[in-house]
């Protein structure tokens, strides 16, 4: 299965999530993606304007495996998360275990909780009256988990702690304040709105406990009138992210694909070229014999003829028997097991070369009825094949993961170069006849169709991206 999921990064930036899932069975998996770029021809991005190198400095992929999913209430209950956790931590204190699998459990029980606590409260969808036990139990089962984890903190000072141990375990304990302060903010944000008085109370109870411990155990917390504070907040929160979700991440150092494919016909091209300039010096010598002046004119036109037709052959090889291969291609490595590979492919394609389901959905529904009547967009294509062996994934490792998420935003930075001013001020005329002028947002529309199969199925989503000289405005998905 592969699950597409997008969002706005930032002003300048696309997230596309792509879940590649394995199936239940021990063969390996392939999967194929395919991004289809519709860009209006008013932004100028022509093979010309903008190269494979520039797109690829544009994107940016990590890839990391699908968090373990566990209900919250399963974790509040001592799951299996907590209950390796406690095992590893008493192991490191008895001398029976390392300080390695020690780091490796906070880390996954932290990402665990942060996925727990983001799908639990996706699953309790629009606040309603009669769902108030589901919302507190919500707020139940977080205070539980904390206080499980908090119960496992090494004694400070203590004997026969080590301090590195203390040092880990910190860390996990502030960033499991951190990202439970986050969600029960937008948990008491949605209920306000749903005017649940008790229930809210009930978040502020325990997002203000999580403030004071954070407080007294000496971590950042946010300061109304302090920037210079939240800054370090900020950034240490950034920090700390990024160390807990490491533990997800995967290695797929990427090499060129093709590189003896594309020698080989690198190598065609000269030699056509080669026999050319010999068949019409081997004619002209025959003709006129050798040390002739005609024989002399023929050997400089040969040789400038071989170098446009060595040209030429180059282009025509590379762009038909290129466009049949990729142009990067990664090893996915988990520890130190390959499991898979992944290759990605980008070029321009001619709008008659884009499949017909593809164009399909593409042309389904417009802004205007006026853009059916123009064929002003360039298409852009980038593809990924991926192969997956969920069997050597799961030989060493302490949890059963799903598959892979591949995480990659593209910048538009380079898309909206040429973009006009993003407000245009429009004359017009009020019912009293005075003039008025009105500021108009000049937007600009990027629809972009993914293509995708795996186990003999094709799925098609797309997106309308809605942009501006100012950065990203919107987007939205169009229904099919």
């Amino acid at each position: 299965m592969i699950d597409i999921s997008t969002k706005i990064h930032d002003r300048f930036t696309l997230e596309f999530k792509v879940g590649f899932v394995t199936g239940k069975g021990r063969e390996p998996d392939d999967f194929s993606l395919a991004m289809w770029l519709f860009v209006p021809g008013g932004l100028d991005i022509t093979p010309s304007t903008y190269s494979k190198d520039m797109f690829y400095s544009d994107v940016k992929s990590n890839i990391r495996l699908i968090t373990p999913a566990f209900p919250l209430g399963d974790l509040a209950a001592g799951g299996v998360p907590l209950a390796k956790l406690k095992e590893s931590a008493r192991a490191v204190q008895s001398g029976n275990g390392s300080m390695e699998d020690f780091e490796y459990d906070v880390k996954m029980f932290c990402a665990i909780v942060k996925s727990s606590l983001r799908e639990g409260l996706a699953a309790l969808g629009p606040f309603t009256p009669d769902k108030v036990a589901g919302w507190e139990k919500y707020v139940d089962d977080a205070e539980s988990v904390l206080d499980s984890f908090h119960s496992l903190r090494p004694a400070s000072g203590g004997n026969g702690t080590d301090p590195e141990m203390e040092r880990i375990f910190l860390r996990g304990d502030e960033f499991l304040g951190d990202i439970m302060s986050k969600y029960l903010m937008e948990f008491i944000r949605r209920v306000e709105g749903g005017l649940a008085p008790a229930v809210s109370q009930k978040a502020a109870l325990l997002y203000r406990k999580i403030g004071r411990h954070d407080v007294e155990m000496g971590f950042p917390v946010i300061r109304e009138d302090d920037p210079g504070h939240n800054r370090t907040y900020t950034h240490r929160f950034s920090a700390l992210k990024k160390y807990v979700e490491e533990v997800l991440y995967l290695r797929a150092p990427k090499k060129r694909d093709g590189v003896l494919l594309e020698q080989l016909y690198l190598s065609i091209a000269a030699g056509l070229a080669m026999l050319f300039a010999t068949v019409v010096s081997f004619a002209f010598q025959k003709k006129f014999g050798s040390l002739t002046l005609p024989l002399f004119i023929a050997l400089i036109v040969s040789y400038m003829l071989k170098d446009r037709i060595k040209e030429l052959m180059r282009y025509y090889l590379a762009h038909r028997v290129g466009g049949k291969f990729f142009d990067n291609k990664a090893r996915i490595i988990h520890k130190d097991t390959e499991f898979g590979w992944l290759k990605e492919g980008f070029d321009f394609v001619q709008p008659e070369k884009v499949p017909r389901d593809v164009a399909g959905l593409r042309n389904r529904s417009h802004m205007t009825d006026i853009e059916t009547s123009t064929n002003t967009e360039r298409v852009l294509m980038y593809r990924k094949s991926v192969h997956l062996d969920s069997a050597k994934l799961l030989e060493n490792a302490e949890y059963s993961f799903s598959g892979i998420n591949d995480i990659f935003r593209l910048n538009v930075t380079n898309f909206i170069k040429k973009a006009d001013n993003p407000v245009v001020l429009m004359n017009t005329m009020d019912e009293e006849g005075a003039l008025k002028t009105v500021p108009c947002d000049r937007e600009y529309y990027i629809n972009l169709v993914f293509r995708y199969s795996y186990d003999g199925t094709v799925e098609l989503k797309r997106f309308r991206i809605a942009l501006s000289r100012d950065g990203i405005r919107a987007i939205e998905e169009v229904a099919r």
